[in-house]
């Protein structure tokens, strides 16, 4: 017996088109109920893109206060200026301290009031947090802080956009010296003279055990090798400006 076979269905030109035409209507009007594109995640600044070779050394202050002096007379000796981010309370604690670092010429900023987790906070939590912060900060040194350290490196963009509400730029890293897992002073300086680049942001913290012995050949290789260490406020770009998807500092679009 012939095999049954069903018989071919041809779609018609006419209908083909008509279907075309449809689909062409569809996608230009976005009706609602199509998922939309995902919106770029906003991004703390990671590094910037600089055509010199300026960098900028940053420590976070959240806990012990012993070698504070310490580092305020290394980077004194090289005429070097640092950015520092506060925590509230540790303001709160040694505002002598604070005092001395914004009186040797260096940048304070706040690291929020209280070394909280920022990814578990609303965004009127966090609004009052780097509030306070701040707060403590600007009766002390009499400057209110521009830029904001995440604690934890911790982000989302409510985080970053809380804080631009704010008037507070975020600020990571691009170079980690770790020098809080308490490495010795050789493995620190290998660590930022190994990786660092124009432009980068190199994160160090106060009260590390081995830091003010790392700190002098560290900056004696930089400034040997042609670098500029500033403040991370002057390293940063001025007017139209964008920041890629690594979190690198670019000129904008109409400034290029």
């Amino acid at each position: 017996m012939p095999e049954n076979k069903p018989k071919s269905k041809i779609m018609s030109p006419h209908v083909f088109y008509a279907l075309l035409a449809a689909a062409v209507l569809l996608a230009a009007t976005a009706p609602s109920f199509l998922p939309a594109y995902a919106a770029p995640r906003k991004l703390p600044v990671y590094s910037v893109q600089r055509d010199d070779k300026c960098v900028a050394l940053t420590f976070d202050a959240a806990w012990g206060n012993e070698d504070t002096q310490t580092l305020i007379d290394i980077l004194e000796r090289y005429h070097v200026k640092a950015t520092f981010f506060v925590v509230g309370f540790w303001a709160e604690k040694y505002p002598e301290s604070v005092k001395a670092l914004h009186d040797a010429g260096h940048e304070v900023m706040t690291h929020s009031d209280d070394h909280a987790h920022f990814n578990s906070l609303s965004a009127a939590q966090m609004a009052d947090n780097l509030k306070a912060g701040c707060d403590k900060v600007e009766a002390i040194t009499g400057v209110r802080p521009s830029l904001f350290r995440p604690p934890y490196g911790e982000y989302n963009d409510t985080v970053v956009e809380t804080a631009a509400n704010l008037g507070l730029t975020s600020i990571q890293w691009s170079v980690d010296s770790l020098d809080w897992k308490e490495l010795s002073a050789g493995e620190i300086t290998r660590r930022v003279t190994g990786s660092i680049g124009p432009g980068d942001i190199v994160l160090f913290h106060n009260a590390a055990l081995h830091t003010p012995e790392a700190l002098p050949g560290i900056l004696e290789w930089l400034l040997q090798n042609g670098y500029r260490p500033v403040p991370v406020s002057e390293l940063l770009l001025k007017g139209d400006y964008e920041i890629d998807h690594q979190g690198r500092m670019r000129p904008g679009k109409s400034a290029s």
